[in-house]
This record gives structure tokens, C-alpha cells and sequence, in this order.
């Protein structure tokens, strides 16, 4: 795909005060793929800071693979590190390489492969419950999935053993944090320094968390042994690179905890909430996956050697994250002067990583707003220019959990698949929320049915 001629281009119908804030929020995914018609690189209006947005995929690689120069940071990611902390996720460049080295031992294989079998345990009790409701019976799909999600993130942080205390003291902070935290990115810190109860919950919530988290790490210390969870992990992380011995301080572990709480819990039930969505409105496409997961499960839950036989499943789960990427709206900010597609940007330019913007765009995809798994087949995939697909994000910044979530997702889309069959229900509400920290619908509501697949 080529570049344009570069100009100049701002999005139109930006408001005084509040700029492009009132269509992003309530229409996100049709303002983003708006943008891709009007540029390569387009100036949007969040409050009153001017961002620009690569709406070109070679121009989204850049900004994702060059983070010495587009580095997070801003007044947006300021406020989102006052609050979750200094972790993977959020520190900047300087520190991030390190943070990376002692974080990866973390997501290796072998750990993945314990963690794989908490994912097997929630994804099987999740829907042996639905199973023994009666058919017709209507849940709130995101809220089911987000509860199973949280489960998992907790009890692979952990441990097994502590599941139910811990997710009892966790569920209600981490909900409060996730339903603000995005939100409070666009509020000045005058704001939410006022004594009003939103703001009281917000921090009480922040301060259970990580009062929550400094016990079990005071509690891990005292044991010194490697339970086999990420939080052992994370202690026992030593980088050579910095000095012999020198691993994650407490205040460290906390950032790092927090990060992963939030980031693994609404994220992976956003995406198979979206997926089973999607399915429901394509009936072919459900046949397929239903005979993928007959042929693999035969009736039982999946287990996490199965997901490496599971490609269309995995190819759903891969096309629902294109039409609704979790992280939808991040900033970076230049750290030098730089030039992009084109145009020149002064040092401390504010940069929009908005994945829809390309996920969306015609040109970078056949039929973009289509539900179409089959556009990743390997042959298909392969044509994609670099940076055509950004869920993850890219470069060394890229998720360093996407393993982990994508083998949950996984592993819960092809289980519930085996046994349920979902359809929408009245009183569905699936526009996007978009002050969340992932990208999920309003209200999801859907008819569970029991269905016994074909066994082997």
C-alpha cells in the first residue's frame, strides 16, 4: 500500500473545549475509520491537545518500532501511571528495556504451560454452569467472561490454592479501576484531587489494590519457595545486565502486578465476548468452528495442548481483535524532533496509536468492516504490509502477555463453543464502551442452549 502525497489534515467537527472528544467516545470505531479517509497521518483534538494520527500502517510500524523516539508518556499516560503505577506497560523507554528482561521469565513456555491449566479449570467450570441452567436461560455474556477472566489473571498471579480469598478481596478494586481508569486519562489531575465520592471510591479501589498485592508478596517473601505463579516469578527475576543479583523491588512488583490485573482480565473478556457476537450474526462461519472444536474436544473442555489444533479458532479470535481491538486509543509523545510520512513534528508531539484507524481501512483489507477469519489463513496473512495488525502492538513494546491471552481466549471460545450454543437476546446493547480500558460492548446479552457436538 503506498503513501499519499503528504499535507496537512485535521478532522473535521472538533468542538471548543473538548475537540474530537464527544465522537470518540460515542461512535470510537466509526470516528477512527472515518480518519483512515482523510489521511495517512490526521490531526485529531483530544481536550485541548493536538494529536496526530497514523492512519497508514507503515507509518503505525514506525511510531510502534521507533519507541526511543515515540515514547509513551503525555499528560494521558501520566495520569494513567499516577494510578496503576510504573510497570511494563506504561513506563518510558529509559526504563523499559529492563523491566522487560525481569518480566519475560514470567510468560516463558514452561510457565505458560502451568497457567494453561488454571485457564483449562475456569473455562470448564465456566461453562459446566451454564450448562446446567435450562436452555433459554439469558446471561450478560461480558460479565460471565470478565468474572472467568479475572479468575484466571488472579489465580495465575497468585496461585491456585489462594483462589476464592483472593479474587473475593480483588474483584470489587480491580472493577472500580477498570471503569474509571480510562475515563480519568481526559480529567485534569485538579479534578481528581477534589474530595468527591468517584474520586474517593477511585482511590480507596487503587489502595486495596495495592495493599492486596503487598501482602501476598510480604506472604511469597516469607515462604521462599516458587509456587509456580507469576508473582513467584516475578521475585525470583534477576537481570545480569543491571548488576549481579539485581532483580524487581517491591514497590516494582506491585507496578508490574497491577499492570497485569488490569490489562489481563477486561482484555480477554472483551475479545470472546466480541467473538461470540460475531459468531452469532454468522452462522457459517460458527458451522466451521463448531466442526474444529467437535473434531478436537469430542464434548470436553479444551486443554492447553489443544490450542495449536485449533486454528479456526484462532483465527476468530485474531479477526475480532481486528474489528474491536481491546486497546483501541493510546498516545506516545516525541522525544526529539522527527519527521513521520512526511510531515515534520516538534519535540513533545502527542502521537494517537489508534488501532482501528488501520484495522478498519480500505486498501489494508478487502471488505474491512467485514467478520471474515478467513482473511488469516497463512497464504492471505502473509500479504499483509507490517503494522496492518496492531492488538498487540509492535516492536519491543509489543504485549509481552499475548501468548498468555491468546491461549485463554483460546481456550474459552473453543470450550464454550463445545457445549453452548449462544444467541443475541432482546435487550442487547452492543455498541462499543469506550471510557474502558478495553474496548467492550454496553450490554451483551445472550440465550444459552446446550449442544452436544459430534464425538470422535
Amino acid at each position: 500500500m503506498v503513501l499519499r502525497a503528504c499535507r496537512t489534515v485535521v478532522a473535521p467537527g472538533a468542538l471548543p473545549v473538548i475537540g474530537h472528544a464527544w465522537p470518540l467516545m460515542r461512535r470510537p470505531l466509526q470516528f477512527a475509520q472515518s480518519l483512515s479517509g482523510q489521511g495517512d497521518l490526521v490531526e485529531v483534538r483530544l481536550g485541548p491537545v493536538r494529536a496526530q494520527v497514523p492512519c497508514h500502517p507503515e507509518l503505525l510500524w514506525r511510531v510502534l518500532t521507533d519507541d526511543r523516539v515515540f515514547d509513551k508518556g503525555g499528560p494521558f499516560f501520566d495520569r494513567v501511571r499516577a494510578t496503576i503505577g510504573n510497570g511494563v506497560g506504561s513506563c518510558p523507554y529509559g526504563e523499559h528495556r529492563r523491566q522487560r528482561r525481569l518480566i519475560q521469565p514470567s510468560f516463558h513456555p514452561a510457565r505458560l504451560e502451568r497457567y494453561a491449566a488454571v485457564m483449562e479449570q475456569e473455562a470448564a467450570a465456566l461453562t459446566e454452569n451454564w450448562r446446567d441452567w435450562r436452555d433459554g436461560r439469558v446471561i450478560d455474556v461480558y460479565q460471565a467472561l470478565f468474572g472467568a477472566a479475572l479468575r484466571t489473571v488472579l489465580r495465575t498471579l497468585f496461585a491456585a490454592q489462594a483462589a476464592d480469598a483472593v479474587v473475593d478481596r480483588f474483584r470489587g478494586p480491580v472493577e472500580t479501576v477498570l471503569h474509571q481508569l480510562t475515563a480519568r486519562m481526559f480529567v485534569p489531575p485538579s479534578l481528581q484531587r477534589l474530595p468527591l465520592p468517584v474520586n474517593r471510591r477511585f482511590d480507596r479501589a487503587v489502595d486495596d489494590l495495592r495493599q492486596g498485592i503487598g501482602d501476598l508478596v510480604a506472604e511469597l517473601r516469607r515462604g521462599g519457595t516458587d509456587r509456580g505463579d507469576l508473582l513467584s516469578a516475578l521475585i525470583a527475576a534477576r537481570d545480569d545486565e543491571d548488576g549481579p543479583g539485581s532483580g524487581l523491588e517491591d514497590d516494582e512488583i506491585h507496578d508490574q502486578v497491577l499492570t497485569m490485573v488490569v490489562a489481563g482480565s477486561d482484555s480477554v473478556a472483551a475479545a470472546v465476548s466480541w467473538a461470540l457476537y460475531l459468531l452469532d450474526g454468522h452462522p457459517r462461519v460458527r458451522d466451521q468452528l463448531e466442526r474444529e472444536v467437535d473434531t478436537v474436544l469430542a464434548g470436553r473442555p479444551a486443554r492447553g495442548g489443544d490450542v495449536a489444533g485449533l486454528p479456526c479458532t484462532g483465527r476468530v479470535i485474531i479477526e475480532a481483535l481486528r474489528l474491536y481491538p481491546p486497546g483501541w486509543l493510546f498516545t506516545r509523545v516525541t522525544t526529539a524532533e522527527t519527521e513521520l510520512g512526511g510531515h515534520h513534528l516538534p519535540s513533545g508531539t502527542t502521537v494517537a496509536f489508534c488501532a482501528p484507524a488501520v484495522h478498519r481501512r480500505q486498501g489494508v483489507y478487502d471488505r474491512p468492516e467485514v467478520f471474515d477469519p478467513e482473511r488469516w489463513l497463512p497464504e492471505r496473512a502473509r500479504t499483509l504490509p507490517r503494522g496492518a495488525f496492531a492488538a498487540f502492538g509492535g516492536g519491543a513494546r509489543k504485549c509481552a502477555g499475548e501468548d498468555y491471552a491468546l491461549a485463554e481466549s483460546t481456550l474459552l471460545l473453543s470450550t464454550i463453543t463445545s457445549r453452548c450454543r449462544l444467541r443475541l437476546a432482546p435487550g442487547s446493547d452492543a455498541r462499543p464502551v469506550a471510557l474502558s480500558t478495553a474496548l467492550r460492548p454496553r450490554r451483551l446479552l445472550m440465550e444459552v442452549s446446550s449442544r452436544q457436538g459430534r464425538t470422535k
